[in-house]
């Protein structure tokens, strides 16, 4: 009885293979799976007869049934897989190499401030940092700032409460270490300020900045330049042509704004620098006796200077990038171009 029902199972395959191979649609498909395959398909009728055989022999005819299920199910999907690919429109090719994964790179602003901060290490400074929610008397007032100058005018601030704001700048942070330190003091401080500015191809209401400050017995202007300067040539190169220009800052006293030779015309005028062959890239000077009095300190025996720039600004010169607003997309197309 046994090779009987072995011989069914042969014959059973062998049908099952040829009805697949005529099934030409989907439905055509399931309805050879259901007849050989199904509950009440040809497959199941075989193994009801298992009880007239003996025991014994049971497991050698169930073995061979599980054969013919697992080879007919596999032609169906084999089948089922072959159709969907002959009816795709573009035809895969296996043969091409497979699509890399985007790889973001470091921002790059992240990566100026962090060589700003690095070539200020090396001239002797320290990274100091303080709260992006501060209060009027550190964001303005201790820095000479009376609460009436435009300056702390609502249309250039974000007030979250009667005294406390979003900061503007960086420059909180010397007030906060003056407090706290003697002189002699050198830090440089990286961070988010914020401004109600519009978001255009050159402003952002949220953006990076950094200061700095030194402040120690008989520093003076030549100290101030000599500083700078080497900066800049560390930066942008030796024979980077700077500038310092007369501006003012109520925090201080003589002011300069500084200014490098343009890094994409090469001093000659584009459009970037407006034709002037120069672009700004910081605002600094003497650091005010009245700032020096309003942390405790000796006007009369301490002087120091401080500065502060925007490392997106710089960002764009470094990389030639267009629009700060591509700063800020995060893009991984555009980051990975800093890997």
């Amino acid at each position: 009885m046994s090779e009987e029902l072995l011989g069914q199972l042969d014959r059973l395959e062998a049908e099952g293979r040829e009805a697949i191979r005529r099934a030409d649609t989907p439905d055509d498909r399931e309805e050879v799976r259901v007849r050989f395959l199904g509950r009440k398909g040809r497959l199941t009728g075989v193994l009801r007869q298992l009880g007239t055989i003996s025991p014994e022999l049971r497991p050698v005819v169930g073995a061979r049934a599980n054969e013919v299920k697992e080879a007919l199910s596999e032609l169906i999907d084999a089948a089922s897989a072959k159709a969907d690919y002959a009816g795709a429109e573009e035809p895969i090719d296996l043969s091409l190499p497979g699509r890399r994964p985007w790889q973001g790179g470091r921002h790059p602003v992240t990566l100026v401030v962090e060589e700003i901060c690095e070539i200020f290490r090396e001239l002797g400074f320290v990274r100091a940092a303080g709260p992006e929610a501060e209060t009027t008397w550190y964001n303005f007032t201790a820095l000479n700032i009376p609460l009436d100058h435009p300056a702390a005018d609502m249309h250039d601030t974000f007030f979250l409460g009667k005294d406390v704001v979003l900061r503007t700048h960086t420059s909180p942070v010397q007030a906060r270490v003056m407090e706290t330190h003697e002189p002699p003091i050198r830090v440089v401080v990286p961070g988010m300020v914020y401004r109600r500015d519009p978001f255009d191809a050159s402003h952002a209401p949220g953006f990076e900045q950094i200061e700095g400050l030194a402040v120690d017995e008989g520093i003076t202007f030549v100290d101030f330049k000599a500083t700078i300067r080497a900066f800049v040539e560390r930066f942008f190169g030796p024979d980077t042509k700077t500038r310092f220009r007369p501006s003012y800052f109520p925090f201080t006293e003589p002011s300069a704004e500084v200014d490098v030779g343009c890094q994409i015309c090469g001093g000659h005028g584009c459009s970037a620098c407006k034709g002037t062959g120069w672009m700004e890239i910081m605002g600094a000077g003497m650091v005010h006796p009245a700032v020096f009095e309003n942390v405790g300190y000796d006007s009369d025996r301490y002087t120091g200077f401080a500065f502060g720039m925007g490392p997106a600004r710089i960002a764009m010169l470094r990389y030639r990038i267009p629009d700060i607003r591509l700063l800020y997309e995060s893009d991984v197309r555009f980051l990975e171009q800093f890997a």
